[in-house]
């Protein structure tokens, strides 16, 4: 459903908190703000299948926009609060968006967006405004708050986060059915396996611009919960949200678990979390030590799910079937998967290779790029897809992940996998962070090199490096271990949690490198 439904039910009650603040906007507030913005993108000319973009932190009139655009049948692009003009200038142009909402906190880089984007007539400031700008409030207090006339469905049409090159539009049908026939694919899902439902409160700690957030805020307000937003992760800051906001469910990347878990024993046990029923993680594998941990604190309430932005297909595992599959993202509940070399031939149980999943209709396109389309695309099966992730299924069809396909590290004609090293070295207790990438090596091609952004208090230098280096010698095979490591102050990784590698390979490879993803 839509807050259409729930203003009138319960109009007085939050649909989203901010968690920072306490501001909050309630069903009727958002209700009416999404139907007056609605009414003047229509007046503006905007219609069925056009596209809009937000360029905006986290912040409570998001959801005006977000609901604006689905009430309208319009696409709605999120646009990444960190990138440069030059970057988000390109995602405007290329995405086609009409019209633009962003906030005074952008403003440095809001400036520059008309030149980059020239069709982007529609051009709204929330908290102010600066040339070339309309003031927000101003400009949709002009407009009732009524629905329009007919409310088809719209939907969203995201950019992957650019780690291995320029972001890609993702381009999916828009539903053929009205905003107020059903709870979309999200809010189905979470009923369906989390049990949302109208007492839920959501607790989201990420970035609203990428897909699993806005996605599963979107799809806890169609289902009648409220959203506790918080304007940026801290882990203190996190468990302080759940005890005071009463949170039931939540959503999580292994980065904040790791941090959370770094925190002193005494900040970590002031809160009472015992409303919190339901923690989800996704976004990138989580080190099965890291998740015993969680679990060994929060209890059986850990779920994790692996799919992308393209939704061409999910897997799901609870508590129970994690334990009894230890490292498994799960069986499919969208799609049906195989698993498949390099040609496309499908390889046995336990064998690794590229992830495919299989649909009855290939489920979306990137956007002007149908080389990358193809690209995504079962060489023999035009149905089956893939997100450029490597794995392998055992006998009961439960999947694991063994890394990124464009990471891996060829190292003396040996395949090694990243990812395992990554989940040993992060629970060396001096680590906070760590990368693990090859670097160029004239005998091997390719050597094992790890990237460490030290714990507070960790000394960097030779001590340190020897120490990790015999650390993942006591956990994982000598071949795959690291032969160097080097510091950073910080990691290259985003605000969703991924782990932006191509940065790094940069340094060690060139730009030009013909390694480089």
């Amino acid at each position: 459903m839509y807050p259409g439904k729930w203003a009138k039910i319960f109009p007085d009650k939050p649909a989203v908190i901010d968690s920072a603040t306490g501001a909050a906007r309630t069903y009727g507030e958002l209700n009416d703000r999404s139907n007056q913005l609605a009414q003047l993108l229509y007046d503006r000319g905007l219609r069925r299948g056009d596209h809009i973009s937000i360029f905006a932190e986290n912040h409570i009139d998001w959801f005006d926009v977000v609901w604006a655009a689905m009430r309208s049948g319009l696409y709605l692009t999120t646009v990444n609060r960190y990138l440069t003009d030059e970057e988000a200038g390109y995602i405007l142009d290329n995405s086609e968006s009409q019209a633009l909402i962003t906030t005074v906190g952008r403003a440095d880089i809001a400036a520059n967006l008309p030149k980059f984007a020239p069709n982007c007539h529609v051009r709204l400031m929330i908290g102010g405004a600066i040339e070339g700008y309309e003031d927000y409030e101003a400009a949709i207090a002009k407009h009732p708050a009524e629905p329009l006339a007919e409310e088809p469905a719209g939907t969203f049409m995201l950019y992957s986060s650019g780690t291995t090159g320029r972001p890609k539009g993702i381009l999916r049908p828009l539903p053929e059915t009205s905003i107020r026939e059903d709870s979309g694919l999200v809010g189905g899902l979470q009923a369906m396996l989390w049990q949302f439902n109208e007492d839920t409160v959501y607790l989201s700690p990420a970035p609203l611009y990428h897909s699993a957030p806005i996605g599963f805020c979107t799809g806890a307000q169609s289902l009648g919960g409220t959203v506790v937003l918080m304007p940026r992760f801290d882990p203190s800051h996190a468990l302080q949200a759940i005890e005071q906001f009463k949170v039931t469910h939540s959503q999580w990347v292994p980065t904040m678990f790791s941090r959370m878990l770094k925190l002193e024993p005494a900040e970590r046990e002031r809160y009472d979390l015992s409303s919190h029923k339901v923690a989800i993680h996704a976004a990138a594998p989580c080190p099965p030590k890291v998740k015993e941990q969680m679990f060994d604190w929060w209890g059986r309430i850990i779920y994790e799910y692996y799919g992308g932005t393209e939704v061409n297909g999910l897997t799901h595992t609870g508590p129970d079937e994690w334990f009894a599959h230890r490292g498994t993202v799960g069986k499919p509940v969208l799609g049906v998967i195989h698993i498949c070399d390099e040609d496309g031939k499908e390889l046995p149980v336990g064998e690794p290779g590229i992830v495919y999943f299989e649909l009855p209709a290939m489920p979306f396109e990137y956007l002007k790029d149908p080389e990358k389309t193809k690209d995504a695309q079962h060489p023999h099966h035009a149905n089956w897809s893939a997100l450029g992730d490597v794995g392998y299924m055992d006998e009961e069809g439960f999947l694991y992940l063994t890394d990124r396909a464009t990471y891996m590290i060829i190292s003396g004609g040996v395949n090694i996998y990243p990812q395992e090293i990554e989940d040993a070295m992060v629970m060396h207790p001096k680590v906070l962070d760590v990368a693990v990438i090859g670097a160029p090596n004239e005998e091997m091609g390719e050597e094992v090199k790890a990237i460490v952004q030290p714990a507070p208090g960790a000394e960097p230098g030779p001590g340190l490096e020897a120490e990790l280096i015999a650390y993942a010698r006591e956990h994982i095979a000598h071949y795959k271990c690291p032969k160097t490591v080097d510091f950073r102050d910080e990691l290259p990784r985003l605000p969703t949690g991924k782990l932006y590698k191509r940065l790094l390979k940069d340094e060690y490879w060139g730009k030009t490198g013909s390694r480089i993803v």
